[in-house]
């Protein structure tokens, strides 16, 4: 048996660092997995080792940057195509999604956890991402999470399964749990644009800010 319980794919933002911290204050060992997917955020990464040295527990980058090529389409990926700025509501952040990537992820998070003989792949999608990214959408996870029992049949652990425990969570109502586990969010990273500063106007900025306002509580995050 490994000594990880959860293999988690985590980037540098709240929703991950409350995933991971969740998951050691419940007793969890997580090995933490950050993907280099050729995004324009790959500051992210930077925060997502940062996390994984706060709670003390392995981190490992899965370099996969030459898939950018095969992910045209999005603002994330493609360097001819600006990040929007504005609220997820709005029409033109539909240009944010990266086709697939929660199941290219995920997919390769199982696989680990077959390998590591642990019981759970994670990530920490949430209520607030249902309406615009289709791989956020519970549909999709437990799809996903059937699929993957199919396809693990046989390696000896019958009870793997997926953990997604902000699927039904606004950002708000898990924030404060965060919070109350001491976890300092002026230490991740959320904004697309990547620059030395959060951008304040991109999809993700706008949506952190409101969440603090929501919480009434100070947001540590530096905007430009």
């Amino acid at each position: 048996m490994s000594n990880y319980s959860h293999v988690l794919v985590v980037s540098g933002g709240m929703n991950s660092a409350t995933l991971a911290h969740m998951c050691v204050k419940d007793g969890g060992s997580p090995y933490l997995i950050t993907f280099d997917y050729g995004q324009k955020h790959r500051k992210e990464i930077e925060y997502a080792r940062l996390l994984g040295e706060n709670l003390g527990v392995p981190h490992q980058v899965v370099n996969i940057s030459n898939i950018q090529k095969l992910l045209g389409g999005s603002a994330l990926t493609d360097d001819g195509m600006e990040v929007p700025e504005g609220h997820y509501e709005v029409s033109n952040m539909s240009i944010t999604v990266v086709p697939n990537r929660n199941a290219i992820f995920l997919t390769i998070a199982y696989a680990a956890v077959v390998s590591f003989e642990s019981e759970y792949g994670g990530a920490a999608m949430h209520t607030g991402d249902h309406t615009i990214y289709p791989d956020c959408r519970p549909e999709f996870v437990n799809i996903l999470g059937n699929m993957q029992k199919i396809a693990t049949e046989g390696t000896g652990n019958p009870n793997l399964s997926i953990w997604t425990p902000f699927i039904d969570k606004s950002k708000a109502e898990f924030a404060p749990i965060g919070l109350a586990m001491g976890l300092d969010y002026g230490e991740t990273w959320s904004c697309y644009k990547g620059d030395r500063l959060h951008c304040g106007r991109c999809g993700t900025c706008v949506e952190q800010k409101e969440v603090f306002e929501l919480i009434g509580t100070l947001d540590p995050t530096q905007y430009q």
